[in-house]
């Protein structure tokens, strides 16, 4: 006999009864309704009371509990002394011999094995969803955070469960196509209810070719990326009711991960373009730009237009050039200013160009500023050194302290390396430091104009506690003019 979640909840004597024997909420009983899975740490409580076998508990054995798309995946609930935050493996439904859990349409498969059955929405994922699985704390956003170029060569997990709810549209993405490989969600995409909506989600991320996967436990996945570290993942959609979970599982193994990988120059502009465009300010569009405006060259390592909207908005004229423009390219088109931006990838990988270029413009007395990958590089270029994050700071709630001021500011982040700041030579001082981990996020140089934040300051999504950073730049250029050579 197969018994649902629902059945045994109803033969104990319904939510409330189960929850007072537990020792857990009727909230948690409810969310094991909706995962049809109870955590294993509460089966033999469950089971006596229901005068069942604690075999009869045990997703996909005989006379297991029901399992849906969820179920066969992980477990909906895990309590802080939990020290171990196992999932129940899908391998214990037989998932590696190729069984599907009944509903079940597509399956995030991790390189350690996990296995996290859900429902696949957006473009179909054949195994080529490959990436490093991270998660993001942001509310708001989950377009511009899709358009971060800075999600280049990763699945994004989205912690916020109504994701879709605002729809998409043209003006809120940050750069011209999708660089996330997929997106890890709890709940069906919402469908959208706000005025600006010009399409649902679904149907944007099926134009963009972006798979996704809902359904999943993501409060569990995201405590297994927190207290693991990142690792690769694969999103694959089930292709005529099959899905070879070994497969999937080697491929995720043997890609290489993000450490040491340039991604980079697999998103910066093709060509050198000119942005002329200020901040948003509804509903009269934007923001009018200053009437002195300085020339500022910003090397694209995988920039977000709202950047470019900040620099705008603050006055700055800007012209965007690739990440491998050198420095004598740089200098040629005569800055007041060299602006660093954000980007994917490991620093040091990308620091085999980038740095001759900025160590190029900073000998040349030129005023630069970096934020995030741009951060890390001008560190690189002052004598510093990088290394990845156990875990990555990504969201719009992270809280930074400026070490001049003691001021926190809460900013908007999306990083998975850091500068270690014991590498820093002595001319270099930190400005700012996260209150999470207390790793870097700022530096400055003592001898020359040129300072830097690992956080976003333009936001989008996220706070805008931080704009002050681009008007820093401004006055750093009116100090130190550039003489024309």
């Amino acid at each position: 006999m197969s018994l649902s979640v629902d059945s045994i909840i109803e033969r104990i004597g319904g939510a409330e009864k189960i929850a007072s024997l537990t020792g857990v909420g009727t909230e948690a009983v409810r969310k094991w309704r909706q995962a049809r899975a109870i955590p294993p740490k509460h089966w033999p409580v469950v089971a006596k009371a229901a005068g069942v076998q604690i075999e009869a508990l045990q997703p996909g054995l005989s006379g297991g509990v029901a399992t849906g798309a969820v179920s066969g995946a992980i477990s909906p609930e895990f309590s802080s002394d939990d020290q171990k935050r196992d999932f129940i493996m899908s391998e214990q439904s037989g998932a590696v011999s190729g069984a599907i859990p009944e509903g079940a349409t597509a399956a995030l498969v991790l390189a350690d094995g996990t296995v996290a059955w859900g429902i696949g929405f957006g473009a179909p994922a054949t195994g080529e969803a490959i990436g490093e699985i991270c998660f993001s704390t942001g509310m708001t956003g989950y377009q511009e955070t899709l358009t971060d170029p800075s999600f280049a060569g990763q699945i994004i997990t989205f912690t916020f469960p109504h994701i879709g709810n605002v729809g998409t549209n043209a003006e809120d993405d940050e750069a011209a196509r999708v660089s996330a490989r997929g997106l890890v969600v709890k709940q069906d995409l919402t469908e959208p209810a706000n005025w600006r909506s010009a399409e649902s989600l679904d149907a944007w991320l099926k134009e963009r070719g972006v798979p996704g996967i809902c359904g999943v436990d993501t409060r569990a996945l995201t405590l297994r990326i927190r207290d693991k570290g990142p690792q690769t993942a694969v999103l694959a959609h089930v292709v005529d009711g099959k899905l070879d979970i070994e497969a999937l599982k080697k491929t995720a193994v043997a890609w290489p991960g993000l450490e040491g990988m340039d991604l980079a120059k697999v998103v910066t502009c093709g060509e050198a373009y000119g942005w002329s465009q200020g901040m948003w300010e509804w509903p009269s569009v934007m923001k009018p730009l200053p009437a002195k405006l300085r020339k500022v060259v910003a090397v694209d390592y995988g920039a977000k237009r709202n950047i470019l909207r900040c620099l705008a908005t603050a006055g700055c004229d800007v012209t965007v050039v690739p990440a491998t423009t050198t420095a004598e390219e740089i200098l040629a088109l005569k800055p007041e200013g060299v602006f660093l931006s954000n980007g994917p990838g490991d620093p040091a990988a990308t620091a085999v160009y980038a740095v001759p270029a900025i160590r190029g413009v900073l000998d040349a007395g030129v005023p630069v500023f970096g934020i995030c990958l741009g951060h890390q590089l001008l560190a690189l270029a002052l004598g510093g050194k990088t290394y990845k994050l156990e875990r990555g700071h990504r969201g719009a709630n992270q809280p930074v302290k400026d070490l001049a001021t003691g001021r926190v500011e809460i900013t908007s982040q999306n990083h998975g390396f850091a500068v270690d700041e014991k590498s820093l030579p002595n001319e270099v001082r930190v400005t700012h430091v996260s209150l999470f981990d207390k790793s870097n996020e700022g530096i400055a140089s003592n001898t020359l104009p040129a300072f830097s934040v690992q956080y976003h300051p333009e936001a989008s999504p996220g706070p805008s506690d931080s704009f002050y950073l681009f008007e820093r730049f401004v006055e750093m250029m009116d100090a130190h003019p550039v003489t024309a050579g």
